[in-house]
Formats: structure tokens, C-alpha cells, sequence
């Protein structure tokens, strides 16, 4: 009830015009360039500042009339082969420039632009804002004496990383290509994926501070154009200092903050990425990180890989089927554990019962308390083993793990059965990694409400997540869909996935704008029974 209030209440300020000063306020005019050289260099100077990565160097070039000019760029973020053979050296050396019929036509920018520049795009702006995010991007600022414009020159060259197989959705059957931190890379990744004209990249610029490229992915004519819109008014919202990776722009657009279910999902593989957007829907690379985001994102989506679409559908649905298992493990097991040896003892067999009294047997701390250190043990090994260098945090993680838990036991401060329940949640929580910071949460939380209500405890907390996360949605996507609202045909890849030749239709709850993904009569067949059929 309140949050919908609160829902309703932001819907009418932002409608209220009083209130919604974006709506009110007129753009102001951006400060431009003047036609003298010396007050441009002056003026980009001040802005700049005197860092010493910042170069101006200034020549003149013509044959009866010297023109005077600078060039402004960023050492180490361009490639000075392309400043010294392309745009310096042409002035001062290109036969062009004596000839007396031209002489004063090549002192015209668009005539520089397309008689001496050979690169691959040149932009012409007098706005200082669009040189200053041009110099700072890596590329070059061509100024020239008597011309109140600049040129923008593509020269961006600084070193990355290449393509490499990513570390967080390894595969053992399928392409073995990530994205990388170069925005640029990424977008040619998914080009080369989708070779279509209606796959549109769409880039803004957030950050005051930073001026870090945004680029809005998605292919025209099969998404929902509600859900562009959407998004780029989320997108130009955003108001702050820096945007260091996507994750902040994943908490500044999600549609609950307060949830601790993810809302908008993210991969570091080109082909899952491709994949959502040939579902309808959209991608958010963001320029310094490999990871990109995706929207609308399902609950059924973390429990999908892009593996299980390469397979065969037998294993591929028996694997999607142990991850449910694997889900329910993570989070219950020690809060049913904890339970069955608090107020449920008649349910355990006679024999199970002797053992797990006979490995409790002088432990000081009841099992509520003996899960609780040994989670937060887990918990503790985990995060050293992620934050050390690879080879001290595979030692930290293994050998940790082993001596501490041996040497919990053979001190009688926990039980042997609770190390095997503890170390069984650990791995189960790895088999879907998508909601491995839910599972930790929601584990603690069973655990509690096992411990002070017993069964009734448990089932009552798992009424409340199911209300919840049925009551999420992701940009207006149902969450919980095909679920609910139940749709019967989206049911062929959700606990189990049906052959691709028998998936027509994209998504409902995602794709209903253009729903048609393949033809009919594309199950394979014997050539004797296709001869006979026709």
C-alpha cells in the first residue's frame, strides 16, 4: 500500500510542472570560440588547466599567406602516428597548399576537412563544451587564426586489454570471446553478432566529472519502443559527479532500490547479450567496464545460461532443473537443519537421529548458534579468497576451509554434520551465481525465523518472498513472468527447454511487439518421411 503511495506521489511530481524544474528551466546558450587564435588557445587553457599531458603545439601553414593554427591533445590517450603523418605533417608538406588558385580556399575548415584529413571521422563544432569532451575523449582540436570553429579529429589511441575468454560465465560449449573495457570493441563484439540494419547504438555521455560514454543497445522493429523511451529519460536523470562502471547506472534506473532481487540483469558475453536483444530487449554498455547490462530482466533469467541454447534439450533442462534444486538448498538447508534438531525430532529416522545427537554430542553452543559461526566462517573465507591475489586466495580459500573446519570439529565446537550442511549451502549458492549476494541474505534470514518459529517460521518467510517478488517489475515486465501472470506458451524454456525448432515466438511478457521469431515446419525430419509427407 505505501508503495504504491509512494509510487503515485513521484508519478504526479513528475507530471507537476511546478515541481519538475527540467521542464521549466530553459537551456542555457553554451559559451563558443571566438575568431582569434590566441583568446581560443587562452580560453582552453583556463579550462584545461596546466597539466603537463595536455599538449599545444602551433604552426603555421600556407605558401603566399601564413595561416596560423594549433592542434590540442591528450599524450597517452592519442596515437601520435596519426597526429605527426595525418593531420600536422599534410599542412606543411602537402603540394595542395601552394597552389596559388587554393591558397585561400584551404584556409576554409570544411575545405581542410575534406582536401587534407585523412581519418576516418572529422567533426566541425564552435561549442567550447563538445571541443572539451572531444580533447579529454583522445581525440585531436584542430584550431585555425580568422575561424570561430574547431575540428574534432579522431585520433583515439591508448593501450587496452584484448578480447579474452571471460572469467565469470565460463562455458564449456560455446564461443570463448568477452567483452573488454573499450566501449568500442564491445559494440564491434556485438555487430559481429548481429549483422542486421536495425541494430542501433544510441550514445550519451553521464557524469560531470567523469563525461563517461553510455551506448543504449536494441534492434528496431522488435523492441517495445516504450521501453527506449523509458530508459533514456532514466538515463538523462542522472545527475552526479562520476559513473566508474555499470553498476552505478544499475542503481540509479532500477525499478526497486529497496529489493534485494536484482532488476536488471548483466553479462560479460557478447553472445548472451546479442541473445537478449534479439528477445526485445535492450543493452546499456558502459565505456571502462566488460560488463553490460540488459533490461527487462526475469526471475527465470538467473537460472538460464547461454550454454543450455548450445546443448541438446535433455541435459540442458535436467541442468536448469538441478539449479532450481541447487536454489532451494542454499537457502533452506541449514534453517531445516536447525529446525529438525530443535522441534522436529520425530521427523528424523532413528538412526540419523543417534548420529547427528552422537557429532553434537559436547558442542557448547546450540545449533542455531553453531550454523550462524559457520556461515559467517564461509562467508569471511569467501571474501578473502576474492579480495587476495589468485594464487594466496585459492590457498586462503582451500586450505582454510579444510583446516578450520577439521579443526572446529576435533575441538568439539560444531558438529561434523553441520560442516557437511555449511559446505553444501557454500556450493549450491555457486551454481547460480546470479543471485549468490540474494542467497546469502535470504539464508540468514530462513535461518532466524527457523530458529524462533520453527516450520511455520520458515513457511511464513517463504509466503513473503514469493509476494514480493511477484509484486516486482522490470520496466514495466512483470518480474515473476511466465509465472505470473502465467503464460502457458513462454512455459517451453522456463523449468525445462523444449527444441529451438519449437520456440515460434519470442518472449510474451518482452517481445509481444514483434512476437514472430521463426517459421513453422522447422523440425528436422528422415528424408523418407519428408518424401512421403509430400
Amino acid at each position: 500500500m505505501f508503495n504504491y503511495l509512494y509510487k503515485k506521489f513521484k508519478f504526479m511530481q513528475l507530471k507537476n510542472p511546478k515541481i519538475n524544474n527540467e521542464n521549466t528551466e530553459k537551456k542555457t546558450p553554451q559559451p563558443e570560440l571566438s575568431t582569434s587564435l590566441k583568446d581560443n588557445l587562452n580560453t582552453l587553457k583556463k579550462i584545461l588547466g596546466s597539466s603537463d599531458d595536455i599538449i599545444y603545439r602551433e604552426f603555421s601553414f600556407g605558401s603566399k599567406r601564413q595561416i596560423n593554427a594549433a592542434v590540442i591533445f591528450l599524450e597517452g590517450m592519442t596515437e601520435k602516428a596519426i597526429i605527426n603523418e595525418v593531420i600536422i605533417k599534410p599542412f606543411m608538406y602537402d603540394s595542395k597548399l601552394y597552389n596559388l588558385d587554393s591558397e585561400l580556399e584551404f584556409g576554409n575548415l570544411n575545405s581542410i576537412k575534406k582536401g587534407l584529413l585523412s581519418v576516418g571521422e572529422v567533426k566541425q563544432s564552435g561549442v567550447i563544451e563538445e571541443i572539451i569532451d572531444g580533447c579529454l575523449s583522445g581525440e585531436t582540436i584542430f584550431l585555425r587564426e580568422g575561424s570561430s570553429d574547431a575540428l574534432i579529429i579522431q585520433s583515439n589511441g591508448f593501450e587496452t586489454r584484448g578480447v579474452e575468454e571471460p572469467k565469470t560465465e565460463a562455458v564449456v560449449r560455446g564461443p570463448r570471446e568477452g567483452f573488454c573495457e573499450t566501449m568500442s570493441i564491445n559494440m564491434t563484439l556485438l555487430r559481429r553478432k548481429i549483422k542486421s540494419p536495425k541494430l542501433t547504438f544510441e550514445t550519451i555521455k553521464i557524469g560531470e566529472q567523469t563525461r563517461t560514454s553510455i551506448c543504449i543497445v536494441y534492434l528496431k522493429g522488435i523492441v517495445n519502443p516504450k521501453l527506449i523511451k523509458e530508459i533514456k529519460q532514466r538515463l538523462n536523470r542522472i545527475k552526479t559527479d562520476a559513473i566508474l562502471e555499470s553498476g552505478y547506472i544499475e542503481q540509479f534506473i532500477e525499478d526497486e532500490p529497496y529489493s534485494i532481487f536484482p532488476t536488471i540483469g548483466n553479462s560479460e558475453k557478447p553472445d548472451t547479450a546479442a541473445g537478449k536483444i534479439l528477445e526485445g530487449r535492450a543493452v546499456i554498455l558502459v565505456d571502462g567496464t566488460p560488463f553490460v547490462l540488459t533490461m527487462p530482466m526475469l526471475f527465470i533469467e538467473g537460472f538460464q545460461n547461454s550454454e543450455d541454447y548450445y546443448s541438446r534439450p535433455f541435459y540442458s533442462s535436467f541442468l536448469r532443473i538441478l539449479r532450481f534444486m541447487c536454489f532451494s538448498i542454499s537457502i533452506l538447508a541449514p534453517a531445516i537443519y536447525v529446525i529438525l534438531s530443535i522441534f522436529h525430532q520425530e521427523l528424523i529416522p532413528t538412526t540419523l537421529l543417534l548420529t547427528m545427537a552422537s557429532s553434537h554430542e559436547g558442542v557448547p553452543f546450540p545449533a542455531v548458534m553453531e550454523a550462524g559461526l559457520m556461515i559467517l566462517t564461509f562467508e569471511i573465507l569467501r571474501e578473502a579468497g576474492v579480495r587476495l591475489p589468485r594464487p594466496v586466495g585459492q590457498a586462503v580459500s582451500i586450505v582454510g576451509a579444510l583446516v578450520i573446519g577439521e579443526a572446529a570439529v576435533s575441538a568439539g565446537l560444531v558438529g561434523g554434520l553441520m560442516v557437511i550442511v555449511v559446505a553444501l549451502t557454500a556450493v549450491c549458492s555457486f551454481v547460480v551465481p546470479v543471485y549468490t549476494d540474494v542467497v546469502s541474505i535470504l539464508r540468514v534470514a530462513f535461518l532466524i525465523l527457523g530458529a524462533s518459529l520453527g516450520i511455520f517460521g520458515v513457511g511464513i518467510g517463504l509466503l513473503v518472498v514469493l509476494v514480493h517478488v511477484v509484486s516486482l517489475r522490470s520496466f514495466g515486465t512483470p518480474y515473476f513472468a511466465p509465472l505470473a501472470p502465467l503464460t502457458i506458451e513462454d512455459l517451453k524454456d522456463t523449468f525445462v527447454r523444449t527444441h529451438l525448432w519449437s520456440m515460434f515466438t519470442r518472449p510474451r511478457t518482452i517481445g509481444w511487439h514483434n512476437l514472430k521469431r521463426q517459421e513453422t515446419g522447422s523440425k528436422p525430419e528422415p528424408p523418407l518421411e519428408r518424401e512421403n509427407k509430400n
